[in-house]
């Protein structure tokens, strides 16, 4: 699945491919950490 990742306020939100929030983090490296362990489940 496709995600991006926007930098906001000091901080990096993460949405799916339709443009929906998924969550946010503290910075891009955590969003890649949490996007690889849902990949693996």
């Amino acid at each position: 699945m496709n995600y991006e990742i926007r930098y906001v306020r000091g901080h990096v939100e993460v949405y799916d491919q339709a443009g929906r929030f998924r969550f946010s983090a503290d910075s891009e490296r955590e969003a890649l950490e949490e996007l690889e362990q849902d990949s693996a489940a």
